[in-house]
């Protein structure tokens, strides 16, 4: 995560560019959001990890990060007339804590989101920006709004926004909320000077800050376009070894959730076929469609101003081609997916059978394939069900790659005899080609963990996309609280296709000798400023020891897993993520895990006291590989 956020503040440095306009952070709360792909997954703790590493990476070389979208923007339809009515204690426990993390690595600005947020527009919402953020979190940089995301001045400028990005009073307006209307606003005694110092001092902080006020590179305008129209503006290539990094990540991030016999990594086939439009390139090239507001070959990302131009994509049925001539197997694809019967002639007799499906969301604004933003259910896209059984039906070991935003429903084939294997290959961006064909042929033992669950049926899940219209603003009630996710699937006795934190390796790992150490003493906990980032509170009091061991003949990663289980008292669900690791291992090797946990880890919101409190009672303290297979199992008294 670190590495990737260090790349890309390299980029945006070498640009010219003082503030990226990320991470975004909004949490997976319904599977189908069409955002859900930029940020980090359906758990607030591993969004919150994912966050700071990125904003720190992001800083590190001296470019402003901009913690995204403040707060509880988690679907695109209505994005601008709804209102999320979120309760105190899900807010604080769930939706707010990637946005603490970001403040603990410092990050300089924030940006307010198009939704209101119980009622308030998010950038003039007083509660949220300066009660939960100037506050609580005593965030010392500058809050920006979403582009046409202000609604006001003097209930703007009061309540928390600092500074009023593009788009305001109506599109095209040369006339501002702030501007020359604050100036009025300040002369009028609406907005106080002292408010308006503030602004500015915020703003000329983060500057400050990121070193931003000397030998800062030149921005480099026109860097994107192939017409260079001032010729006194230099083109510059800023990826490096980046590509390197990225076909890195992209292995590294694959899931391997299914690989019966054993049937991966390859070992020198004869013969293999390539199924689905997605294994190919996009015949205009992969830039073709604005924004990547298209599903038409490999998916390397989502759609939406998330989005940037590739400087090349490496489609699969390419990187497989070029590394079968090693072997000297024959290749053979159909690149359609609704010619069932070239599917099916292709696949039939082959040694092996890949088949590539995909399932594309965005930023609301786009509509592909009759998906405006949201998706509209959470099936493969172009009849991808039906493509997988056409080709099992031929052939015993098809194997099914999936491109996907999020989760979808693999119940039409699954179990089918023939399906061998299923690889998750998300978005793995420009190198995707040769990512794949490092874990299909064993160059890479896949270790990544899926950071959300699949379900079995989309209606498994808690939370569904509200495609209401109204000419009066929209209520979305968070009314699953504290239960997203697998937290929904654990306390209701759901059982998924594959749970959160599952993934499979080329390998095997042995967990033993738990050991917790340590005190849980309550501390004194605050309220009122900065109470949320009070040093006590975080200071780690528990440390929680294991062994793992790697027990296979292949040297891999194991993503070990903490999760913790509160005393009945305090009403959260059966389990909930607390810590991770990554840990590389060669064939016998054995390394002893250590993760800490803090009164921050073990505590829940109270909302008549307005404070973190541990509850008290035996708190359990489990390991595993997944969510639901947790192989080690304490417990401690608080």
């Amino acid at each position: 995560m670190y590495q990737r956020a260090v790349a890309m503040g390299e980029e945006f440095r070498a640009k010219g560019v003082n503030v990226q306009l990320g991470p975004y952070m909004n949490l997976m709360r319904i599977p189908a959001s069409g955002r859900a792909w930029e940020g980090f997954g359906a758990d607030p703790y591993l969004s919150g990890e994912g966050a700071y590493e990125t904003v720190s990476g992001i800083q590190s070389q001296g470019v402003q990060a901009v913690a995204k979208h403040f707060i509880n923007n988690e679907q695109e339809h209505s994005r601008t007339t709804s209102s999320s009515d979120v309760d105190d204690r899900t807010q604080h426990e769930l939706y707010l804590h990637p946005f603490l993390r970001s403040v603990q690595a410092n990050v300089a600005a924030f940006m307010c989101s198009y939704n209101q947020i119980n009622g308030t527009y998010a950038c003039e919402n007083n509660a949220t920006l300066n009660g939960l953020l100037k506050n609580e979190l005593a965030f010392q940089g500058y809050v920006m709004s979403d582009w046409y995301a202000t609604h006001s001045t003097a209930d703007a400028a009061n309540n928390g926004l600092d500074m009023t990005m593009p788009g305001d009073i109506f599109f095209g307006s040369i006339v501002s909320y702030f501007g020359a209307s604050l100036v009025l606003a300040v002369d009028f005694g609406t907005v106080p000077e002292s408010r308006v110092d503030d602004m500015g001092t915020r703003v000329l902080a983060a500057w400050y800050l990121l070193g931003q006020d000397s030998n800062y590179p030149t921005v480099n305008f026109y860097g994107h376009d192939p017409v260079n129209l001032d010729p006194s503006d230099e083109h510059l290539d800023v990826q490096g070894d980046h590509p390197s990094l990225i076909r890195l990540i992209g292995a590294a991030s694959t899931v391997l959730l299914k690989n019966e016999g054993n049937i991966l990594p390859l070992d020198a086939p004869k013969s293999i076929a390539v199924i689905g439009s997605s294994a190919g390139s996009n015949s205009l090239g992969p830039n073709a469609c604005l924004d990547r507001s298209c599903d038409d070959g490999v998916l390397g990302m989502g759609w939406g101003s998330g989005t940037a131009n590739f400087p090349f994509l490496i489609a699969p049925l390419d990187a497989i081609t070029n590394r079968s001539k090693v072997d000297g197997t024959k290749i053979s694809s159909s690149l359609s997916d609704s010619d069932l019967g070239a599917a099916a002639s292709a696949a039939a007799g082959k040694e092996v059978a890949f088949v590539f499906i995909t399932a594309d969301s965005g930023e609301d604004g786009y509509t592909v394939e009759g998906n405006d933003g949201d998706r509209n259910d959470l099936y493969a896209w172009h009849g991808g069900d039906a493509l997988v059984e056409a080709v099992a039906n031929v052939n015993n070991n098809t194997i099914v790659v999936v491109n996907t935003v999020g989760p979808i429903i693999v119940e039409a084939w699954i179990d089918h005899p023939n399906v061998t294997g299923l690889v998750w290959s998300g978005l793995p961006g420009e190198e995707a080609g040769n990512a794949l064909v490092d874990v299909l042929y064993g160059v890479y033992n896949p270790s990544a963990k899926l950071p959300y669950t699949i379900a079995k049926n989309m209606s498994d899940y808690p939370a569904q996309i509200d495609t209401d219209s109204s000419l009066s603003t929209i209520q979305i009630p968070y009314s699953e609280g504290l239960f997203i996710d697998y937290r929904h699937f654990d306390a209701a006795g759901i059982t998924p296709r594959y749970e959160f934190g599952y993934g499979l390796s080329y390998t095997t790992f042995e967990y033993s000798d738990l050991s917790i150490s340590g005190t849980i003493t309550p501390g004194n906990p605050k309220t009122g400023y900065g109470a949320s980032l009070d040093s006590e509170l975080h200071e780690n009091i528990l440390s929680v020891s294991f062994t793992l061991q790697n027990t296979g003949a292949v040297a891999g990663h194991e993503a070990p897993q903490l999760y913790l289980s509160f005393p009945a008292s305090a009403n959260e669900p059966p389990n909930v993520l607390r810590g991770f690791d990554s840990i590389y291992l060669s064939p016998g090797q054995s390394k002893t895990v250590t993760l800490q946990l803090s009164r921050y880890d073990l505590s829940v919101w109270d909302v008549a006291s307005q404070m973190w409190m541990i509850p008290s009672g035996s708190l359990g303290v489990n390991i595993g590989a997944s969510s639901r297979d947790l192989r080690l199992k304490g417990a401690i008294s608080s």
